[in-house]
């Protein structure tokens, strides 16, 4: 698919899904949310911008201690569907349709800039963290949240595989040195980092974004046949019916500022 086919394979998959999103365990509980108010120390005067905003997790956990909030998404379904959700509470959110790879604000208009759970379904990386140090003022917070491949080539085909499998969205889980990379090149500067695992409860999980009995059975098999070191892992467990009941991942947290 080129570009412009999987942005639309991404409206798709979370335009139909959007509530699911909105009330996912993982995206709304994760318990990276209560670190990003210990990390940042939040302003009111801050000007925030969070970038696939998705169900409005970052922008509902921050928005209480910042001035204004910009919630961005490529999906505007997915994007009415967090405004209706969030509205009624917060009055400081504004919603907009953007593209993370060319967002649709000036130079040096944000303190704080925010992505979670989101840049593995964007097809240029680089250009995203191009347009986050673009669109933050010197001396600016980026906070990005996401599941990253291990640094091992064999992990990494296979939790990307298996992402793939599962959701036709996804494009690619980057590594740590690859995300650090294109950060450096964006005169980005890591202030701060935790790497964690991620435990998913494979039925629920698959079941978000397949459209199928026969795709989530694929998934499910591949993990079935992947060695046992890869099972060891994936922290992979088997139920006596050779079933899987649930697998880890990895997913990092790192917050940069913008060079002055």
């Amino acid at each position: 698919m080129d570009e412009q086919q999987i942005k639309q394979k991404v409206k798709g998959v979370f335009g139909k899904n959007a509530q699911q999103y909105v009330a996912s365990e993982s995206h709304a509980k994760g318990s990276d949310l209560p670190l990003l108010v210990e990390w940042l120390n939040p302003n009111s005067d801050w000007v925030m911008l969070d970038i696939a905003t998705g169900g409005g997790h970052v922008a509902k956990a921050l928005s209480p201690y910042i001035g204004t909030v910009f919630s961005t998404d490529l999906t505007e379904k997915m994007l009415a569907n967090t405004a209706k959700h969030l509205n009624k509470e917060f009055k400081n959110i504004w919603y907009v349709i953007a593209d993370a790879e060319k967002l649709p604000f000036l130079e040096g208009t944000f303190d704080l800039v925010t992505c979670r759970i989101a840049p593995h379904h964007f097809p240029n990386p680089g250009l995203f963290i191009n347009e986050v140090s673009r669109v933050l003022k010197p001396g600016g917070k980026f906070v990005l949240i996401d599941n990253v491949a291990p640094e091992e080539d064999a992990l990494d085909e296979f939790m990307n595989m298996v992402e793939k499998l599962r959701d036709e969205s996804h494009v690619r889980a980057l590594k740590v040195s690859e995300w650090k990379q294109l950060m450096t090149e964006a005169g980005l500067q890591e202030t701060k980092s935790i790497n964690r695992k991620k435990t998913f409860q494979f039925p629920s999980w698959v079941a978000r974004t397949t459209s199928s009995q026969e795709q989530m059975d694929r998934v499910e098999q591949y993990i079935l046949n992947a060695s046992k070191e890869i099972q060891g892992y994936f922290s992979v467990k088997i139920n006596k019916e050779n079933r899987v009941e649930s697998h880890e991942i990895d997913e990092w947290m790192v917050l940069a500022e913008k060079s002055r």
